[in-house]
């Protein structure tokens, strides 16, 4: 019994460090939602309130006035599309680097690797330049095309690949199995949590994604929902209330897909680090 409670009192600093942490991530969110149901006396009251008083409606009132769910929907249709396609062309390309023997091999994934020490910023304006030319601007297509070769997703692929047993491989080429058939029925079922990880940091990222739709849209009926926002912000002021009210909105779908993917998206986190 003594025991137990020394080992108890011992965690006691590592729980209080936890809780603290819990306290300061979680307490912006909390007041992006509170904020979202107050009326607009109460968010700008000093000293400010946590609890909204009176609790109020008016903000969501004023947020559907704008087209809200067409601007979810583009990011939900947007997002879901360029998911699937860097899910599909990383896992490819991550099996190619991590399993198949072919010449400069390495030179060229190290090459890719340099790609990703190139700020986002640096390329915008060249890849601005290829869309027009291409005809892609103010369409979904601006938004859906560049992000199929994702580099970061080939590397986080091949390194979850890499801890395979290649006896799964061999395997099925003793069996007479083609290269395709091997990635689908053998690769393919067993990254299921490293697919599940590249899935969830891929949709994420797009949804929050602000800077490319803004450079490339200019139709307000294809603006994503969180490009949909700034139509809150005007030139002497903004309104805070019904773009909390969005940004609640906005924060569902991301809630929800980490609760139906959080056991692969742990047991990806840490599989890459055991030695397969």
């Amino acid at each position: 019994m003594q025991n137990k409670l020394s080992n108890i009192f011992k965690k006691v600093p590592a729980y209080i460090l936890v809780g603290i942490w819990i306290v300061i991530a979680l307490t912006p969110l909390l007041w992006m939602v509170s904020s979202s149901f107050k009326g607009e006396a109460s968010l700008m009251a000093t000293p400010p309130k946590l609890l909204p008083d009176p609790f109020s409606l008016e903000n969501y009132q004023k947020l559907f006035e704008k087209p809200v769910l067409l601007w979810v929907f583009n990011s939900v249709f947007v997002a879901t599309i360029v998911t699937i396609e860097v899910v599909a062309v990383s896992s490819l390309a991550g099996y190619a680097f991590a399993k198949l023997r072919f010449p400069g091999r390495n030179l060229l994934f190290w090459l890719l690797i340099m790609t990703m020490m190139i700020p986002g910023q640096v390329t915008l304006a060249p890849l601005y330049e290829l869309i027009m030319r291409l005809g892609f601007l103010d369409s979904f297509k601006a938004l859906i095309f560049p992000p199929i070769a994702a580099v970061w997703g080939t590397f986080l692929l091949k390194q979850f690949i890499q801890t395979l047993p290649t006896e799964l491989i061999d395997s099925g080429r003793v069996d007479g199995a083609s290269e395709l058939q091997i990635f689908s029925r053998i690769i393919l079922p067993v990254a299921k949590p490293g697919l599940a990880v590249l899935g969830i940091f891929t949709f994420v990222a797009h949804w929050n994604d602000f800077m490319w739709p803004l450079v490339v849209l200019k139709d307000q009926s294809r603006y994503t929902i969180q490009l949909g926002l700034s139509a809150f912000r005007f030139q002497y002021t903004t309104a805070y209330g019904p773009m909390m009210a969005g940004a609640t909105l906005a924060a569902l779908p991301m809630v929800i897909i980490f609760l139906l993917l959080q056991r692969y998206f742990m047991e990806g986190l840490t599989v890459g680090a055991i030695k397969g």
